[in-house]
């Protein structure tokens, strides 16, 4: 019996997210003293598999490379998983937005039910959530032969990428089930960190008052910090910027170094995002904004004013 993880790539690179994942399933090897595999489904993906080899804990990579894998389409997908289930005893993926298609998917198949978002491993069957929006905790115990279980990847530090020796084994690709296929992707293309692996963000909300004063405020902040760029719900329905900004329960979950939110009041949907950041930075002229709450260090000021003097300083 294994433990199975998911790879998610891009055909040519193995996603950060997914060496998360592998961290959440070395816990669970602490108890089964077994095997971790990864599975890497794509076309023409050898160059992934090479890499999800060198990460360190892994055993064995299981490389399924066929043309209706490379747009990592969910129902193809989760076919080859359950085709792949019979002897491993956990199936994990990063809790991102193809963990959350994926997964959901190969436990109705497998008619289990999954544990979303994981945060922390108490034994092997039995694990730590948040529920509310991050304000409680719930421990959840699993009696299913299979455990699918999507990982919160701020709840988990990597695993290195490189002291790792696995095995790789080549197997047959799942007939393509034909229920979808990607008609296009836009994809946003910036100099800037990405958002969800960024050490250093700068986040700003619906305080800013409009798009060009987001970008014309916060621009020169994020260049003198390399960071990347983030915003609050609040802020992208009001359209200041688009939703690959949005931090938060809805949008992308972040935990970096440093996290500077600026005109940000701090609703719990957006707390659940980022509250995890090793150091929360808060500018707002409300006093008693409930960011100030969760910040490491906060200022009462206009941000207007403040954070120009900011940028000079640095």
């Amino acid at each position: 019996m294994s433990i199975l993880v998911i790879a998610e790539h891009d055909n040519l690179t193995l996603k950060g997210a997914t060496r998360n994942a592998i961290a959440a399933a070395a816990k669970i090897n602490t108890v089964l003293s077994t095997e971790i595999h990864v599975l890497v489904a794509g076309v023409a993906c050898g160059d992934v598999a090479q890499q999800a080899a060198a990460v360190a804990g892994v055993a064995k990579v299981i490389v399924a490379d066929a043309a209706h894998y490379g747009d990592q389409t969910a129902e193809n997908l989760a076919a080859l998983i359950v085709a792949q289930a019979g002897g491993h005893t956990h199936i994990l993926a990063a809790a991102t937005s193809n963990g959350k298609n994926t997964l959901p998917r190969v436990a109705a198949l497998l008619d289990v039910a999954q544990i979303s978002d994981i945060i922390a491993i108490v034994d092997a069957d039995t694990f730590v959530r948040p529920i509310y929006a991050g304000n409680a905790l719930a421990t959840v115990k699993s009696a299913d032969p299979v455990k699918v279980i999507t990982v919160r990847t701020t709840g988990f530090d990597a695993v290195e990428a490189s002291g790792g020796a696995a095995t790789i084994e080549a197997i047959q690709a799942s007939p393509d089930l034909g229920q979808a296929r990607l008609v296009s992707r836009e994809l946003t293309k910036s100099a800037r960190p990405e958002l969800a692996a960024a050490k250093i963000i700068v986040s700003g909300g619906r305080g800013l008052g409009s798009g060009e004063n987001y970008h014309k405020v916060l621009e020169p902040l994020a260049d003198k910090l390399g960071a990347a760029m983030g915003a609050s719900r609040a802020a992208v329905d009001a359209g200041f910027v688009s939703n690959d900004y949005q931090v938060g329960q809805t949008g992308k979950i972040v935990a970096p170094q440093l996290y500077i939110a600026i005109g940000i009041s701090g609703a719990i949907q957006h707390l659940a995002g980022m509250k995890d950041s090793k150091v929360i930075v808060a500018i707002n002229k409300d006093p008693d904004a409930p960011i100030f709450q969760v910040a490491d260090y906060g200022l009462v000021a206009d941000l207007f004013q403040a954070v120009p003097e900011l940028v000079a300083a640095l």
